[in-house]
């Protein structure tokens, strides 16, 4: 039996949720929180907040496509956004560690600041604490937020019904493998870009057209597209059937993954989100998400299943079935 915290425990997959369950929920127990959802959904009258907060501890700080500070701001962006949130504002709390190089501080705080200005948002409150050498890895981010939920109902797991069409918004795997190949310093023929970029555009386009036959949406980070729907299918009771031929992975990412034992269904993604909606409002869903930049590459991947086992199904590319299980072990220690 596990008696101390491991890397596994950060992956966001069976680890983490053992983490949580056993050694955490039992003490903060209660509504608002054991819902565990991307955002936590808060009413002052009648107005519906989302609040929602992450840490993130990324080696290589500066990678291909963006930093911790830009993955920092559209993280938390995106977890407002999965509720069908509009961002207010942010927190930012940074844990420096002695020794960190001012340009390199500097030029993390002006990509910060173009973040927040593309978004639209402001940090308004913030703290600073500074750690010994070798305590802290050069810098530790914490970003919260707070958004407006103007939708009603507002997307959640309990929407999930059999018939959803389920959607990914475009290639998955981009950032886990854009952080592997920038650790080791691995050069592949063709280069990798982090995904990393905010959606709550595309989501207000998508609550505007599509309205109450969006159910249910989730960015799936940590543990990947595989984890996420498995945690949503446990959560929403339903099966799900994913076709694996459907699921749109960039070629070179697909060809490192080959190479280097990955599963792309694993990698983290910092700009993609899943989306349930009713089938009527799928090709429409589509669409809209392909006519943007955020979803261009959007694609349908599979569909809610009337059977109610908790199960996700993944139709293979040579034809058979088989079941996706959450993540196990860390493949990529401090990925986002």
């Amino acid at each position: 039996m596990q008696q101390h915290i491991t890397l596994d425990h950060g992956s966001g997959g069976l680890a983490s949720q053992e983490l949580l369950f056993k050694y955490l929920l039992p003490f903060l127990n209660n509504s608002v929180l054991n819902e565990l959802e991307d955002s936590a959904v808060i009413s002052i009258g009648e107005t519906k907040l989302a609040f929602t907060t992450d840490s993130y501890v990324v080696d290589p700080i500066f990678f291909p496509g963006g930093d911790i500070a830009r993955l920092a701001v559209n993280g938390t962006l995106n977890d407002l956004a999965m509720k069908g949130a509009s961002p207010v504002c942010l927190s930012l709390g940074l844990i420096l560690e002695e020794g960190l190089r001012l340009e390199e501080f500097e030029r993390l705080s002006r990509s910060l600041s173009e973040a927040a200005e593309a978004a639209g948002i402001q940090v308004v409150t913030g703290d600073t604490k500074v750690v010994p050498h070798g305590k802290g890895d050069k810098i530790f981010i914490n970003t919260s937020g707070i958004g407006v939920i103007h939708c009603e109902p507002v997307p959640s797991y309990h929407r999930i019904q059999p018939g959803d069409c389920i959607l990914v918004s475009g290639t998955v795997g981009d950032h886990g493998i854009t952080i592997l190949t920038s650790r080791s310093g691995l050069k592949l023929e063709t280069s990798t870009t982090s995904d990393t970029m905010p959606l709550h555009r595309l989501v207000a386009a998508l609550l505007e057209e599509v309205k109450s036959g969006l159910h249910c949406m989730r960015d799936p980070t940590r543990g990947g597209l595989a984890t996420t729907l498995t945690e949503l299918a446990g959560r929403s009771g339903w099966d799900f059937e994913i076709d694996e031929e459907a699921i749109p992975i960039h070629s070179s990412v697909a060809s490192a993954c080959e190479i280097l034992g990955f599963d792309p269904l694993y990698l983290a993604n910092e700009g993609k989100c899943v989306v349930f909606v009713a089938p009527e409002h799928a090709e429409k869903t589509l669409q809209l998400m392909r006519s943007r930049h955020e979803g261009v590459s959007a694609a349908i991947i599979g569909r809610v299943m009337p059977e109610k086992n908790g199960r996700v199904i993944l139709k293979t590319a040579i034809g058979g079935k088989r079941l996706l299980r959450p993540l196990t072990g860390e493949p990529l220690p401090r990925i986002c």
